[in-house]
């Protein structure tokens, strides 16, 4: 089967996309912190005819119209890779569309596909077909096992399906044996495998893996795309749902999340005041929240949160909009901050952040990583 070379990317948070409109507000931003200067990303607007087009479709996808399209064309024109990776923040949608990939490519519709309505596409999106493989890092990592169990089950024909399909979920988590031990699956995959794979970031992986990738970088998705979704699917208050989307970073599934559970809004607020009132604080203070924070089981989502945060300190302090603030709550104290911090030390701060995930994520000592980042914040 013909297979694209794949595009490679840098391991920066976020890829860069150039505006198409003038207006700030109507994009989503988040902060490019490696390299040796701050920049912001622009995830351009889509127009809100192609966002209910889209949504209208069994991909049931809110934004990622071009990520889409792209799956949808290679489906059309067979050009299916082996393998695709796809990356982007915890929660952006990654998990979400390799599963309505997997549903498209076992569909046995006629036209349009994933149709949503044959036994396949249910299977597939149940969790439950035959030919569907989903692996998740157990107690944290991807492991040996689970590995072999992924050679095991692609080695084997297809029951109902053209395809062999294995989702991986949090593939930045697997061992180096683990990785390693795929990279013969990956050079030679059997003719019927299909192997979709998500992770955080493709600098977390082995070069040699991500070479072997065809890969999808997940933009976020603008914040009145994900607030008209969750006004329309979810019925969610119009005021509430802009304010989520807002505070989501371009997160869809961290968006869907926080409508369904409100205790998620109420700990990221508990979060960001205690970076807030962190800033003022000493050495002793730090060092005790750094030993509480690494108990935690969410410590790569408060982490995140804390770089939002230092992402609108940069923003302020090179003179933005306002509106393009997340924590608007926080406005007042945010601009404080801006004024007295500066614009290299606050990305130099979101940097460090952005590196306390990467190493965790390698199975660094969270508690240490997090004294580090916190010590480094002392004289800002």
């Amino acid at each position: 089967m013909h297979q694209r070379k794949p595009t490679h990317y840098s391991s920066r948070f976020m890829a860069r996309v150039k505006p198409q409109c003038g207006c700030p507000d109507e994009h989503t931003l988040l902060l490019c912190a490696s390299g040796s200067h701050g920049r912001i990303v622009h995830n351009a607007q889509k127009s809100r005819v192609a966002t209910r087009r889209m949504a209208g479709t069994m991909w049931e996808t809110i934004g990622h119209e071009w990520a889409v399209a792209y799956l949808q064309k290679t489906i059309e024109t067979n050009r299916i890779a082996h393998t695709t990776l796809f990356t982007g923040p915890a929660k952006i949608g990654k998990t979400h569309l390799a599963l309505r990939f997997a549903a498209a490519l076992h569909c046995h519709s006629d036209g349009q596909r994933p149709c949503g309505r044959c036994r396949s596409c249910l299977e597939t999106l149940a969790g439950a077909h035959a030919d569907l493989l989903m692996i998740e890092p157990d107690k944290g990592r991807v492991k040996i096992d689970q590995v072999r169990r992924i050679q095991h089950e692609l080695a084997l024909r297809p029951y109902n399906s053209p395809w062999r399909v294995c989702v991986v979920s949090g593939f930045e988590t697997t061992t180096t044996e683990a990785a390693n031990a795929l990279l013969k699956t990956l050079e030679e995959p059997p003719a019927h495998a299909i192997l979709l794979l998500t992770a955080l970031d493709p600098g977390l992986l082995l070069p040699t893996i991500v070479s072997r990738c065809r890969m999808l970088s997940m933009r976020p998705v603008a914040t009145h795309t994900i607030a008209e979704a969750l006004i329309e699917r979810y019925q969610i208050d119009p005021k509430r749902a802009t304010e989520i989307a807002q505070l989501s970073a371009g997160r869809v599934g961290w968006a869907i999340r926080a409508c369904e559970d409100p205790s998620m809004l109420e700990q990221r607020d508990t979060d960001v005041q205690t970076l807030l009132e962190l800033v003022d604080k000493g050495p002793a203070a730090r060092l005790r929240v750094a030993e509480e924070l690494a108990k935690r089981d969410d410590v790569h989502p408060a982490v995140f949160e804390w770089q939002l945060v230092w992402r609108d300190i940069m923003l302020l302090a090179a003179g933005c909009d306002d509106r393009l603030v997340v924590n608007q709550r926080q406005l007042p104290r945010l601009r404080r901050l801006a004024e007295t911090t500066g614009l290299e030390p606050a990305r130099a701060a979101a940097a460090s952040a952005q590196d306390v995930v990467r190493q965790i994520s390698q199975n660094v000592n969270a508690r240490l990583a997090l004294e580090t980042m916190l010590l480094s914040w002392q004289n800002r």
